[in-house]
């Protein structure tokens, strides 16, 4: 019993450099406190199978890194569901709800409006950005230089932001 706990004194010196490292892999302070707390288990449970001599400080980063794919591996296994039809299908419930698109419709509705009134000018590069073209191809296609391309396209894009603000749509994604 000495030695386990003099090998997680040991180990928990570590502490520090695994603490931003598990940040890293989780984005979230209490699921950090979480993995550390897991890795500093797991290796104790497992400290029979440390070979003194070599990297503890590497062994306890490969066992964090292991333990975060596990549970993501198995976060990820139950959103799936299995289908008990005839065939068996798995099926990813990853979705709670369904859009039926309505609200969508609306807006592409006002964007269209705002659309008509930004200068015809600004248009067609715009709408050229929108469905894909890129920069050079939309310059090389009407004629006109890179640069010219690039601002038409931004001042298009502000001249509908401002259409739908005054329209007064709210989404974030079109107002700033």
């Amino acid at each position: 019993m000495a030695t386990t706990l003099n090998f997680g004194t040991d180990i928990m010196q570590y502490e520090q450099l695994l603490r931003p490292f598990a940040f890293n892999l989780t984005h979230s302070k209490e699921a950090t406190e979480d993995l550390l707390q897991d890795t500093f288990y797991r290796a104790i449970m497992n400290q029979d199978k440390f070979s003194e001599g070599t990297n503890i400080k590497a062994w306890l980063f490969t066992i964090m890194r292991n333990i975060f794919i596990n549970n993501y591996r198995r976060s990820k296994k139950s959103n799936t569901i299995t289908d008990t039809s005839e065939n068996q299908y798995l099926l990813n419930s990853t979705y709670k709800t369904e859009s039926n698109g309505s609200e969508r419709n609306f807006l592409a509705e006002d964007i269209s409006k705002a659309m008509e009134e930004v200068s015809k000018d600004f248009t067609e590069p715009f709408m050229m950005y929108f469905n894909g073209y890129h920069y050079q191809e939309i310059a090389e296609h009407l004629n006109l230089p890179l640069g010219t391309v690039k601002s038409r396209i931004f001042f298009a894009r502000k001249e509908l932001q401002s259409k739908l603000k005054s329209m007064g749509v709210k989404n974030s994604s079109y107002n700033n």
